[in-house]
């Protein structure tokens, strides 16, 4: 059933596409303001897997990828390792601060751009193993805590850092708030309060972004306890449609593209997905897929988006 905040945006619209052409970056911040735009704002992003080429490197090639493909929103992928060193972090992520200036200077202020960040458990993973953090979480819980504390207060200061060059906010992936991988109680003791120290580190921002990874997420848990963030999932894959999301939750949502699918569809199919997600979430709704699509991914493919939103 479609709400009357969905129902009075689907009757604006088409007032709106004969008005004036909006920019990305008013796209974007009508979308938070939960007003009508001219269509919804979109965008998409695939890893480059060029932090070993250095900041400059990633930073042109996420200047040109925006660019081609028309994206209102840029996200700034994160590939840089955390350092292996013990204690909290004052500069975790320098080459990625190096390259958020430039694609701050490339931008000149055209569009919103979010920087991305791994939730403490993942770096946590990325430092020992994924069994070695499951093995401290049932031998070892505080020296787990203890660990993923001083990651908290790292990219803490990693998105302190991140707003001084301009971005308009986090990126947080958390793919651990998950059935298989923690019990909701297990996520909201071991890892909740340490994701939240990232994103509150910054919550003065317009554009933090919560993605939750996987099939099996606790959606439900993030859309009634979260608030002054955007939340990205995966429609598709975890089967919880951005309309039931929508009805519990105020704020702004961004998804409705498959992404496992995404090299299979055409400009009509992603144009219908589009439409379907406008439908059930708007105005508060950035269009993108539910996760990044695959790196490899043809520049034909990956400009069917852009042609797709011409028309929604």
């Amino acid at each position: 059933m479609i709400n009357r905040r969905t129902f009075l945006f689907s009757a604006a619209t088409p007032l709106l596409a004969r008005g004036k052409k909006m920019t990305p970056r008013k796209r974007i911040d009508a979308v938070l303001r939960g007003e009508a735009a001219d269509r919804p704002p979109f965008t998409l992003w695939h890893h480059f897997g060029l932090e070993s080429q250095g900041p400059e490197a990633h930073a042109r090639a996420t200047l040109d990828f925006h660019t081609r493909y028309g994206t209102d929103l840029v996200k700034v992928m994160s590939d840089f390792p955390y350092p292996r060193e013990s204690g909290v972090q004052a500069t975790p992520f320098p080459a990625q601060l190096r390259a958020l200036e430039l694609v701050r200077d490339g931008l000149n202020g055209s569009k919103h751009f979010v920087e991305t960040v791994f939730n403490p458990w993942n770096v946590a993973e990325k430092l020992t193993s994924k069994e070695e953090v499951a093995r401290l979480h049932a031998e070892a819980p505080q020296k787990l805590r203890d660990m993923l504390e001083n990651i908290a207060k790292s990219e803490a200061n990693h998105a302190k850092n991140a707003r001084e060059r301009g971005v308009s906010g986090v990126f947080l992936a958390i793919a651990n708030a998950q059935d298989g991988i923690l019990s909701l109680d297990d996520y909201r003791e071991f890892s909740e309060p340490y994701d939240r120290m990232v994103i509150e580190a910054v919550n003065d921002l317009p554009l933090n972004i919560v993605h939750l990874h996987g099939p099996k997420i606790y959606h439900e848990h993030f859309l009634r306890n979260w608030r002054g963030v955007t939340i990205h999932y995966s429609e598709a894959e975890t089967g919880f449609s951005l309309a039931e999301a929508h009805a519990i939750f105020p704020g702004t949502l961004m998804g409705g593209i498959d992404h496992r699918s995404y090299r299979n569809l055409n400009v009509e199919q992603l144009r219908a997905a589009a439409r379907r997600a406008r439908d059930m979430a708007a105005p508060n709704l950035i269009v993108a897929p539910g996760c990044s699509v695959p790196d490899d991914c043809t520049p034909k493919e990956l400009t069917l988006l852009r042609k797709a939103m011409e028309k929604v």
